[in-house]
Parts: C-alpha cells; structure tokens; sequence
C-alpha cells in the first residue's frame, strides 16, 4: 500500500521534555517573567524619555517588541508541556509555532545588522549621522526587517508542511522548528534542506559578516579618538552589541546550517536556548541597563512616580 500523506490529520509528539519537571517548568516561568519585565521596561523607558527619541533607541525598541513576541512564540508552550508532560502537538500549532518563530528570528537577524550599521555611522560618521539615519530611513530599515523574515517564513512553512510524516511522529526538538521537522519526515527532504540552506547564509550568514565589517571600522576608528575617555565610552556602547549579535548569530546559524543528522540532541539544543531564549533574555540588560542614558532614564521614570505618591 502507498504512503498517504496524513500530515493535516496527525499529532506530533516532542521530544525535549520528559514528564513533569518541576524545576524545569520554575526556570522557564522564571526567564519568560523577567524577559516580559526587562523588555517591556526599556520600551516604557524609550517612548516616556523625549531625550531618548534617536535612532539608537528606536532600533532598540522595536528589539524589545521582536524579543517579547520571539520568547511568546515557544516559551508558554514549553512551561505547559514541562508542568503536565503533554507532549502532544496538533499538525496546525506546530506549524503556526513555526512560522512565527522563524519569522521573527529572520527579522531579529536583519534587525541586529540594521543597528550595527546605525553605530557604524554614528561613529565613523558623525557629522552627516542625522542626514543618513533619518526618521525615514530608519522606518524602512525596520519594516524591511520584519517583511523580509515573514516572507522567508512563508516560504519554509509551506515547503516543510508539504512533507509527509508516517509511523510515529517525533520531533526531536523542545518547539516546532525546521530542522527537526525535516528530520522527522519520511520523505526526501533534498529540496528543502537546500532551500533551507541558501535562505540561512542570506538572513544568517550575510548579516553576520555585515555586522562584523562594521565592527572592524568602528574599532579602527576608536582606536583614533585621543582621548582615553572617548575611546572607554565608544568601546562601552559596541562591544555590548558585538557579544550578543555574536552569540545570537552563530548559535542561530550553527542550529540551521551546521549540524547533521547524526549530531547530539544536546548540541543542538545547547544552541537554540542560546538564541531563542538566552538572547531575548540578555537583550535588556546587555544594550540597556548597563547604558548611562537609559539607567538616568529609569531613575528618572521612577522618582517622578514616587514624587506624584507622594
């Protein structure tokens, strides 16, 4: 008899949890909760500050809505499965769980370069920053982001939802992803490991090498400043931005273009808690909390609300 692609009808079932964990579901409560209170107080911050209204912070704010969205996508779903041991996933939140979380993982990629091309001007050129970084421009730059990684969402939702899925379907992964959904299927994924491949160094790989270009013309033009002080402060605003773009890229590509089918389950998952969950973690405080002007910003925020208590 003929394999019938039952796909539309079927359950998957994950494999990341075993049942009921109890500390497990605490940690996960625990980084959803603080990354919820961290990126929402920098978009408080950023919007009630009129001093904080530049390029820098609305690239930085919309970050913090990505991040938000990003960890909502798998992190709910992961504390219910971990609390109940229900590792049932219908065909339809599978893949809606997976055409979210690409989408916006594709766009936090283009985001992130966006903004390191918004410290290359910033610094190497300042006198003509407010020309080139421009309300527009940055509003282009934003909504490209987000359109282009939707698009690539479409793209690897319908080519991986065509796949059949046969016998016992288990998905070796904590969420609803591509590469465990092509290791899943029954059928050749030839087509979509290669599509899956060419879209990952054009939204992974490319960004990346972009961002550290940048870097290297930032450094070399710190490295100019005469003044101590001045070099201690511009290094302090982008190495921040180089460790966790860093992390982010090459956990992200690592997990989309590097393992093969024989990898350790571990390996691959060390790498998307790394930048699925760590990275909109860190975000807040690594751009942020540790930045003068949004610690003076939160102070401020804070002692103006008290004041009117009292």
């Amino acid at each position: 008899m003929a394999v019938i692609n039952q796909s539309y009808f079927c359950e998957f079932i994950l494999l990341g949890f075993s049942d009921g964990q109890i500390l497990l579901s605490f940690v996960i409560l625990v980084i959803y909760t603080m990354i919820l209170l961290g990126n929402l107080t920098i978009l408080s911050v950023i919007k009630i500050d009129k001093n904080l209204q530049t390029p820098m912070y609305f690239f930085l704010s919309y970050l913090s809505i990505l991040d938000i969205c990003y960890s909502t996508v798998t992190l709910p779903a992961m504390l219910v499965n971990a609390i109940t041991g229900n590792r049932r996933i219908s065909f339809n939140r599978c893949f809606t769980q997976l055409y979210f979380f690409v989408s916006l993982g594709g766009s936090e990629c283009l985001l992130l370069a966006a903004m390191a091309y918004d410290r290359y001007v910033a610094i190497c050129n300042p006198l003509h920053y407010a020309v080139i970084m421009n309300k527009r421009f940055c509003s282009y730059l934003v909504g490209g982001s987000w359109f282009s990684g939707f698009l690539n969402s479409v793209l690897h939702t319908l080519m991986t939802s065509k796949l059949t899925f046969c016998g016992t379907r288990f998905v070796n992964h904590f969420f609803c992803d591509v590469p465990p959904m092509l290791n899943a299927a029954c059928t050749d994924t030839h087509t979509s490991q290669l599509l899956l491949y060419i879209v990952s160094v054009f939204l992974g790989m490319t960004p990346f090498v972009f961002v550290i270009v940048s870097y290297v013309q930032i450094i070399s033009t710190i490295l100019k400043i005469p003044s101590s002080t001045g070099r201690q402060k511009a290094f302090s605003t982008c190495s921040s931005h180089l460790i966790v773009v860093t992390v982010f890229y090459v956990t992200a590509n690592f997990n989309y273009i590097g393992p093969a089918p024989g990898d350790s389950f571990d390996i691959v998952r060390l790498s998307s808690v790394l930048y699925s969950v760590l990275t909109p973690l860190f975000n807040p405080v690594i751009y942020c909390l540790r930045n003068q002007e949004v610690r003076r910003a939160l102070e401020k925020a804070l002692t103006g609300k008290y004041g009117n208590l009292k």
